[in-house]
């Protein structure tokens, strides 16, 4: 693969090393110029790039330009302002033998400058004042979850962890240790017991050789002696803790499709379903989507479904947030998952329905999640906004916010993102 790196100055005016420089260099009027382009386009143009465009006079470099010194005479024909001894101001700002200014007589000027953003440019410099609220295991480089793996052997342990291998050649190593003295002094007595019978024709009854026999078989009693295997032989496998990074999130949808909930609703529902999906994508490398719609009765269903189905009837809002609880519980249990929820709704729901769903927010859910936003998308507070409302005094992790149309998801979205001072 071939790289080309192009390493000519931009202009005559402007001479930048590299891209990252430059918007470095001028990061508040590209920040400006994102926020203009933020409020063209939709959110679901979030995964493109954007061209925009910074005015020239705000990335021009002042310059020293080389005007005519010293005194000088001139003649300028068709004079009829100036006789000879009249003073003449020099020109201003170099416009004598300068650039010279962008203007002209025609009224032509300089054009803007304009330039195209990638899509990581665009996100990096559209979420850089935004941070997840409370970042407790989501930093990747801080993220530190642990997993025990194998280190060696330790000499003590459950029998479970018992290495037999191990535990066996360091026996068969101390039996030979132990039985070498024995062994050799048995070898000995074995070839004088041997030279005793053949040169010095001695029998089996003589003194020496019955004597020599009985040290033999002392000798051989010591080594059988020795255990097979003894208990400071054994060794257990060792395990030990090492970090183990978490860069996986789930995120979980719900959304009200009642019959209260029109189409205009449910695309602005949508639309802050998919900024905070895009947010959450620049902290983990992977992302699980939980999709879960209700109105009397809840269901987890794909995108397809969540987003264009639409019921008629009452609404029962509880009936969600328990299926989201019995979903963490059966999959997402294990620690290992950071777990983030929005909801979305018109507020509408049943009176004796509303604190029961505090109640299970509060107490079930709560306490297992980083992150949970609460939309509702109504011009004034509903009931369940009024049970919800409780909770923001006892729960960092949990906030609220109220959105009347598209207009108001970026200001709600940060608001509810934003970085807190320390």
């Amino acid at each position: 693969m071939v790289r080309i790196i192009d390493r000519r100055f931009d202009s005559k005016n402007k001479s930048a090393a590299n891209r990252s420089r430059f918007l470095r260099r001028f990061k508040g009027q590209i920040r400006r110029a994102v926020a203009d382009a933020i409020s063209r386009r939709s959110i679901q143009d979030m995964e493109s790039g954007e061209k925009i465009s910074i005015p020239a006079q705000d990335i021009a470099e002042p310059q020293f330009g080389l005007g005519d010194g010293g005194r000088q005479q001139r003649v300028f024909p068709g004079n009829d302002r100036y006789h000879g001894g009249d003073r003449v101001s020099r020109p201003l700002g170099g416009e004598g033998g300068g650039s010279g200014s962008s203007a002209s007589e025609e009224g032509e000027g300089q054009d803007d400058f304009a330039f195209t953003l990638s899509r990581e440019e665009f996100l990096d410099i559209f979420f850089d004042d935004l941070a997840l609220p409370d970042l407790i295991k989501t930093q990747l480089a801080r993220i530190t979850e642990y997993k025990r793996i194998r280190s060696g052997y330790t000499a003590s342990g459950i029998p479970a962890n018992i290495s037999i291998v191990r535990s066996l050649r360091g026996a068969a190593g101390r039996r030979i240790a132990g039985a070498a003295p024995y062994q050799s002094r048995l070898r000995e007595l074995e070839v004088r017991l041997k030279e005793m019978l053949e040169t010095e024709h001695r029998t089996e009854l003589d003194t020496e050789v019955v004597a020599l026999r009985q040290e033999m078989t002392r000798l051989r009693a010591r080594i059988e002696a020795i255990p097979f295997i003894d208990t400071f032989d054994l060794r257990y496998n060792n395990r030990i803790k090492v970090p183990q990074p978490s860069t996986q999130a789930v995120m979980f949808c719900l959304m009200d499709v009642s019959g209260s909930m029109d189409e205009a609703k449910k695309q602005i529902a949508k639309r802050f379903f998919m900024l905070l999906y895009l947010f959450l994508t620049r902290s983990y490398e992977h992302i699980e989507l939980v999709f879960i719609r209700h109105h009397t009765v809840a269901t987890e269903v794909d995108e397809e479904a969540f987003f264009h189905s639409r019921e008629t009837g009452g609404t029962v809002v509880s009936s969600a947030l328990e299926l989201m609880r019995q979903v963490i519980t059966r999959r997402y249990s294990s620690g290992l998952w950071n777990i983030y929820g929005a909801q979305a709704s018109d507020g509408d729901n049943w009176d004796n329905d509303s604190p029961r769903c505090r109640e299970i927010l509060g107490e079930r859910i709560l306490p297992l999640v980083q992150y949970y936003a609460y939309i509702e998308i109504a011009p004034d507070p509903q009931n369940l906004w009024r049970e919800f409302e409780k909770l923001c005094a006892g729960h960092r992790n949990f906030a609220l916010q109220r959105i009347e149309g598209l207009e108001d998801i970026y200001p709600v979205f940060r608001e509810l993102f934003r970085k807190k001072l320390t």
